[in-house]
């Protein structure tokens, strides 16, 4: 409570009257309205405040409670300003999740001036979800993986008109985009639809946080207003947090300049010709380069030297990579989640021992390759570690769990704000290349190409940075005293300077003077040294002698001995002596750290020269050491993974045999059932799955099937006992859409959203996956929509696609198209018990897949399994058969009302018309020039085929006048 009351009395003292007025002018920002929230640095940043709305959020968020709060200035609880305390730690945690949970900007402000009453307050720092430098030492120093934030710019331009061609509804886009942990840039200019769908894609593949976008008009009616409009949309449904800014800041205005500051030489060599697209191919991009312009004033880079000469720049290809949209993001459940490490396919696969090796992970998943070669050789190398379970165990074990996050050890280099521990850290991994080359080099190899693959991946790149780095722990070796490392002491050596060693000597002979007071104290009180007088060095009295309650009566009414105070672990004193040494200690402690200050800082710098060459060794690590993490998992499932047959783009087919669920089989107490899987291209590309509630089918489609091919294509071993797969260039999926009451978006509008982009970006190599389609609407509807969408992505793009569905009806599709097949999940039903009064059925769900439909969903049985009220349940079961009969009534009544002799006189009559009617349709007479009259066997109109149809019915009309059967079958249609 001390500290808590010791912030309160400060907030009290040091706000001015002043400040609350001060506070007033600033431009109104709250968590709740435009996603900012603002702290003010308090006492050198022992504690920090918040005010006014956010200092409501606060308390709301973090404490739970609104009485932490304080009103400050006039009013009181009524009138005055809402008030919130955070210590230190609780502040920078707070920030942490603001920034990388919540997405929320964050605003730090730091006092103007000194005194204890302070009224007005600088900005100091500013950060956002994707823009995290600013605060990367202050929030994330002591945090070991942090996934890097990623932030980019979008500008829109209208795609050229076609002289005499309809008006396009494609836009070109332009995007620049930043990476901060390795500073690097990137730039990709496309042709987008309407629905920004390869938008949204890149948004996926780099996971971005943050995306910059012009403001639109004040009318707001402008085709451009209605394509940020849209394309807010869609970045609202990746998550990502949206920065306005000014259109004048899109613009290529000295892009050239800024850029050949900014990137590495190699990079930015000016051409002789001045012209830009020769120096930096990127700017010749037609649209990139104006949102590169504000990317880096946003970022505002070029104001930190730092980064001058120390970024790189690319160009990112979409085609590269799988296509995934953010609803496939969700559905596949790949890197969402927080119950426990295997309810994602992050978390399952993440047996990663180093944080870039995590990052790289990530990016990983999503972004699969569509390379078949690329791809086989993941799993090359895969398969090596896999075979040698000693040589993974030892690599990860031994040396990937001791490399440290280079990135960030190589940004607090260029940064001048490293420590002699940073240093040390990456002197001891440099000691461990070594040996990490001769356990890759003892690696069983089964086959020549698993060793070349291993030379060519790691072994060329780890000798090649072992050769260049062999210096760089030469130089550690004779600047820094290795011998303190065990006590965690990172120390310039002694020798290293001579005003070192003459301070060195002074703190020896002060610590050696310590050491003789505390055998003379020993000695005069008879105390056996260290287990009852001990020499201490406390954070309040510094060096000092303690003796416990008991053993303290030792020192009373000697008056050499000056006791320092009482605390429930003995009695601390001291001697004149002891003082005049411990003095000496400190000033020569605090001497050398002054001195050594100026040695670390040479030490740094000569340490921040490497940052290439260990920026290029931490790529080459985390390659590794994802490799081994697929290899760890696919060795210790539940049952081995096998190695998938990847078969070209377009050429194979999908072929699995006892597919599981990844995730779900490692859970407790799980057994999991597999299925096989097979889809045909041209003879089962498109599968109609129907079955009972909570019997599978959605595991089936999206998580097994979609699961698996991503896992494929990342290159990792797969959860089958045979697999072969071909390469998708996008999985598109539409699962469990929900609604956004504050955004406007029903249920069923955000299922029509994402069911339109499927089909505007789907191909015939895309791997779609629909479940139950059409529940936010009317029944007829619904079945409308489901089946006209099925229908198209199966007669028009011919993609493989897995539509889960509880319209029975829509089954019928096979009948229309031979390569729509059906399948259903099957649940045993078992007869009622003759001996019980019951007449209850007993429902089984079998989790299998097999060929056929299922007619029924028994959505009562899983109402019962929630455990519903029986009422309700009996209810449920009444009104369902009620309805079942009230559709079959006038069918099964009005046959049963009839006679049999004449529900067969019908049934005969109407054959006899349709083969009338057949026969006339089939062929029918033509005449030739001649006169003669043929049989022409060309196909009738549809038209003619009609009038034929009308015409036979009006021969057949005196005996269907005379048959009720035939009366009521027309009249039902």
């Amino acid at each position: 409570m001390y500290g808590k009351e010791k912030e309160d009395n400060d907030l009290d003292t040091n706000v001015d009257p002043g400040f609350c007025k001060w506070f007033s002018t600033l431009p109104p920002k709250s968590p709740e309205t435009d996603g900012t929230v603002r702290l003010f640095a308090r006492n050198n940043g022992e504690f920090y405040t918040a005010h006014g709305a956010d200092a409501l959020y606060i308390a709301q968020h973090v404490f739970h409670t609104n009485s932490v709060l304080k009103y400050l200035g006039a009013g009181g609880r009524t009138g005055g300003l809402p008030s919130v305390n955070l210590r230190d730690s609780v502040a920078k945690t707070f920030l942490r999740d603001a920034l990388t949970i919540k997405q929320l900007k964050v605003e730090i402000w730091m006092p103007e001036g000194t005194g204890k009453k302070v009224s007005k307050f600088r900005l100091d720092k500013e950060a956002s979800p994707g823009n995290l430098q600013a605060v990367e030492d202050l929030l994330f120093v002591d945090t070991d993986v942090m996934s890097a934030p990623m932030v980019m710019a979008i500008k829109l331009a209208s795609t050229p008109a076609v002289p005499g061609a309809p008006k396009s509804k494609s836009k070109t886009v332009g995007i620049a985009f930043a990476d901060s942990s390795v500073r690097q840039l990137g730039v990709s200019d496309f042709v987008d639809n309407d629905l920004f769908s390869n938008t949204e894609t890149l948004v996926v593949q780099l996971g971005v946080k943050e995306a910059l976008v012009t403001t639109g008009t004040a009318s707001g009616t402008t085709d451009r207003d209605f394509d940020l409009r849209k394309l807010k949309e869609v970045l609202d449904r990746c998550g990502v947090v949206i920065t306005e800014r000014k259109p004048s800041e899109f613009t290529a205005k000295n892009i050239q300049e800024d850029l050949t500051r900014l990137l590495t030489k190699p990079d930015a060599v000016p051409s002789a010709t001045g012209d830009a697209s020769s120096s930096i191919p990127q700017l010749s991009l037609p649209t990139a380069p104006a949102a590169l312009t504000a990317l880096l004033t946003y970022l505002n880079l070029l104001a930190d030297t730092s980064n001058h000469g120390a970024w790189t720049i690319y160009t990112h290809d979409l085609g590269q990579y799988m296509r995934l949209d953010a609803s496939a993001l969700r559905a596949l459940n790949l890197v969402e989640g927080t119950a426990t490490r295997n309810t994602t396919l992050l978390g399952l696969l993440n047996k990663c021992k180093t944080a870039q090796g995590t990052r790289m992970l990530g990016s990983w998943l999503k972004q699969p390759l569509v390379n078949r070669h690329e791809i086989l050789k993941r799993q090359d190398l895969v398969e090596t570690f896999v075979d040698d379970l000693n040589a993974r165990r030892t690599l990860q074990d031994d040396f990937m769990k001791l490399m440290p996050d280079m990135h960030r050890i190589c940004k607090r280099f260029q940064k001048s704000v490293a420590s002699l521990e940073d240093v040390v850290r990456v002197y001891q991994a440099v000691l461990k290349l070594s040996g990490l080359i001769e356990n890759l080099k003892a690696v069983d190899y089964k086959s020549d190409r698993s060793r070349d693959l291993i030379q060519e991946t790691y072994l060329e790149h780890f000798e090649k940075h072992a050769t260049s780095l062999s210096n760089y722990a030469d130089m550690v070796e004779q600047t820094l005293d290795l011998s303190q490392l065990e006590q965690h002491k990172y120390v310039i050596k002694p020798d290293y300077d001579q005003k070192l060693m003459n301070i060195a000597s002074a703190l020896k002979e002060a610590l050696e003077g310590l050491d003789r007071e505390h055998k003379e104290v020993g000695r005069d009180l008879g105390l056996e040294l260290d287990k009852k007088l001990r020499l201490e060095n406390t954070q309040t009295y510094g060096y000092c002698f303690r003796l416990t309650k008991n053993d303290a009566r030792a020192i009373n009414g000697k008056r050499k001995y000056i006791e320092l105070g009482t605390v429930k672990a003995g009695v601390h004193f001291t001697t004149a002596t002891l003082k005049e040494h411990a003095t000496d200690y400190q000033e020569s402690t605090e001497r050398y750290s002054r001195t050594q200050s100026s040695l670390v800082k040479e030490v740094v710098s000569i340490a921040a020269t490497y940052a290439p060459v260990l920026e290029a060794l931490n790529g080459v690590l985390a390659h590794l050491d994802v490799i081994l993490s697929f290899a760890q998992v696919a060795a210790n499932a539940p049952e081995a993974y096998v190695k998938p047959t990847i078969v070209d783009m377009g050429t194979g087919d999908l072929i699995l045999k006892e597919a599981r669920h990844p995730c779900l089989e490692v859970q407790d107490d799980m057994s999991f059932i597999p299925n096989d899987v097979e889809m045909i291209k041209n003879e089962s590309e498109f599968q109609i799955i129907t079955g009972p509630n909570m019997g599978g089918k959605s595991t089936y489609i999206r998580q097994v099937i979609g699961v698996i091919a991503l896992m494929a294509q990342t290159g990792s071993f797969v959860p089958c006992s045979e697999a072969q797969i071909p390469i998708f260039d996008s999985i598109l999926c539409r699962v469990g859409a929900g609604d956004s009451q504050l955004k406007g978006i029903s249920t069923f509008m955000a299922e029509m959203l994402e069911t339109a982009t499927i089909l505007k970006s789907a191909s015939k190599d895309s791997l779609i996956i629909i479940d139950e389609l059409g529940r936010g609407t009317s029944t007829y509807d619904g079945f409308g929509l489901a089946w006209a969408i099925s229908e198209h992505i199966a007669s028009q793009i011919h993609a493989f696609c897995l539509f889960a569905t509880h319209f029975h009806e829509l089954t019928a599709l096979d009948q229309e198209l031979s390569h729509v097949k059906n399948l259903h999940v099957v649940a045993h039903v078992s007869k009622a018990d003759e001996t019980s009064k019951s007449k209850e059925r007993d429902i089984t769900l079998l989790y299998k897949v097999e060929p056929g439909v299922c007619d029924q969903s028994f959505g009562i049985h899983v109402a019962e399994l929630a455990n519903f009220p029986e009422s309700v349940v009996r209810l449920a079961k009444r009104k369902a058969d009620e309805l079942e009969d009230f559709n079959t009534d006038d069918a099964s009544n009005s046959e049963a009302d009839l006679p049999p002799e004449v529900t067969e006189e019908g049934i005969k009559i109407v054959e006899e018309m349709l083969k009338t009617w057949a026969s006339r349709t089939s062929v029918y007479p033509a005449q030739l020039d001649d006169g003669d009259i043929v049989m022409d066997d060309a196909e009738m109109s549809p038209e003619k085929q009609v009038e034929e149809l009308r015409e036979c019915m009006k021969e057949f009309a005196p005996r269907i006048e005379g048959n009720a059967w035939v009366q009521k079958l027309l009249a039902t249609l």
